[in-house]
């Protein structure tokens, strides 16, 4: 029963972050049409912005993570305002689009190693004690904070998109942007906004993973494909179907490496993947392809 607790902790702390960044996807191809692929390196940059903060600049761990979420945001909208805006201003293809994310990846990935080397680096201990009691079991806080905050940030992302005016605006540029524009609706500012809040949540995970699994240069690769995989596997661009595809993704993991096999369980995963896109080729929830 031990045992079975932790793995349940583990799976849902993966499988949060999973829904988290991929209701990040969703979000900018429900805003704008287009496909993010440095959404795992924000998380990476996130965790290293996160650990200085913490580490370096000595500040408390809560105005830490609060503060990265403030500087990969500042950091998302400058990637849409300053490479993704030309770009479509410039007749820019949607494949130009998904090259020049996959570019911003590369870049991210390079200046964190020039940065901060290629040594994993880890964080000073965040919590008085090194495990708490769930139901006898003894598990690391820091999974359950890990849990916990993706939790909030689903609720908290769901409740801005549907209950604030901003939100609303958002939806409605998503919809049809011309007609949100003869609105007076600010679809400039909603689609930085949209990259912002998208950077800004997925650093905000990065800086709470990073006391768990480390911090080095490529912790956010694997994580944002099944992330993506989540969100495919949901129904890409269906913010519900991004947070049951990735919860699906983390308890799929978690139980295969497990009881299964540890050097197979990215490659059963993906081939999952590939099996739910054959029998429902629009995910979970049959999202229609914004054309």
């Amino acid at each position: 029963m031990d045992q079975l607790i932790k793995l349940i902790v583990g799976a849902l702390m993966i499988g949060s972050v999973y829904g988290v960044l991929g209701m990040g996807y969703s979000l900018i191809y429900k805003a704008t049409g287009l496909m993010n692929l440095a959404q795992g390196d924000f998380l990476m940059m996130g965790a290293f912005v996160g650990l200085t903060y913490y580490k370096t600049l000595h500040l408390p761990y809560l105005l830490a993570i609060s503060l990265t979420f403030a500087t990969m945001f500042a950091l998302g909208w400058l990637v849409q305002s300053g490479l993704i805006a030309p770009l479509l201003s410039k007749g820019g293809s949607f494949s130009y689009i998904i090259l020049c994310t996959a570019a911003v990846s590369m870049v991210l990935q390079n200046s964190a190693l020039v940065i901060w080397g290629a040594i994993p680096l880890y964080f000073p201990s965040i919590f008085p004690v090194t495990s708490v009691s769930v139901l006898g079991a003894k598990v690391a806080p820091e999974s359950l904070m890990v849990v916990v905050l993706g939790i909030v940030c689903m609720f908290g992302l769901y409740f801005f998109l549907n209950k604030t005016k901003f939100g609303t605006a958002m939806r409605a540029s998503a919809l049809n942007q011309k007609a949100a524009s003869a609105l007076g609706i600010n679809v400039s500012l909603t689609k930085g906004i949209t990259w912002g809040m998208s950077a800004g949540l997925a650093g905000l995970l990065g800086a709470a993973l990073g006391p768990y699994y480390g911090v080095y240069t490529t912790l956010g690769a694997l994580i944002g494909q099944k992330a993506f995989a989540g969100a495919v596997a949901g129904g890409y661009g269906n913010m519900y179907g991004a947070i049951i595809g990735g919860m699906f993704f983390g308890i799929l993991e978690t139980f295969t490496t497990a009881y299964v096999t540890t050097t197979y369980k990215d490659c059963l995963s993906f081939a999952v993947l590939i099996l739910l896109l054959i029998v429902m080729p629009t995910g979970l929830f049959k999202e229609q392809v914004l054309e």
